[in-house]
């Protein structure tokens, strides 16, 4: 199976770090948060990978080429021209990753001790469009499940804003993990062009495909602001 992994953001959470490199090589106890990802990976058996870059994206190529990939095979597909966010991201990438195989995707910015091994088989024995690592934690954002774990919606909490696939029905909301397992049938349902989040078309497709939720437990930290990079050093040695 082949990984995604999202390398491209600016980070400007992440600054003044990011104002001078990528939020993917930012350092939790020494260790930049790319080399943790593909190591993570690695460790489930996962040897291929596509890396998006665009914020200060020589700079991933050249950390890359000086740790031989890390025995891996790296294909990085380069938005120099325009950052496409997470949906235009994975459009973009499409050469590299529409093979009739299913495949992970993972932010740069996360570290999780998540079972890949569980989510893939649980992706793989409902036979998913797609299938989203999600937990019970706070967030501003949930996305809705029904009691099958079917994506039914989306909300704000901050504002109290939703977005429904039919009436709530007393939906379970659940945060993202930014972890997903995706079959390429995607490619040939995605409407939007350009620059999108992804999860703008998972909203709009779960109303005609399933898009599951795999509830975990694990530890999950977006290591997207210097806070988060202290408490990651306390869990991710």
């Amino acid at each position: 199976m082949k990984a995604l992994i999202f390398a491209a953001g600016k980070g400007t959470r992440l600054k003044p770090f990011t104002e001078h490199h990528p939020k993917a090589l930012v350092q939790v106890n020494e260790i930049p948060l790319l080399e943790r990802n593909i190591k993570y990976l690695q460790s489930f058996g996962i040897n291929e990978f596509v890396i998006n870059v665009h914020h200060f994206g020589e700079q991933i190529v050249e950390f890359l080429r000086k740790n031989d990939n890390f025995g891996t095979k790296v294909e990085i597909s380069d938005e120099k021209n325009e950052l496409l966010e997470t949906g235009g991201g994975l459009v973009f990438a499409r050469k590299f990753l529409d093979f009739e195989e299913d495949f992970l995707i993972l932010n740069a910015d996360i570290l999780t001790d998540l079972n890949l091994n569980e989510f893939i088989k649980f992706h793989k024995e409902k036979k998913d469009f797609a299938t989203l690592a999600v937990s019970d934690r706070v967030s501003s954002r949930k996305l809705l499940f029904n009691e099958e774990m079917v994506l039914r919606g989306w909300l704000n909490v901050q504002t109290g804003e939703q977005r429904l696939a039919e009436f709530n029905k007393g939906f379970k909301p659940l945060a993202f993990s930014g972890i997903h397992c995706i079959n390429p049938k995607i490619f040939d349902k995605i409407k939007r062009t350009g620059k999108f989040s992804i999860m703008e078309e998972y909203l709009d497709l779960m109303h005609t495909e399933a898009i599951q939720g795999f509830l975990h437990d694990a530890r999950f930290i977006d290591v997207g602001r210097p806070e988060s990079v202290l408490e990651a050093e306390q869990y991710f040695k």
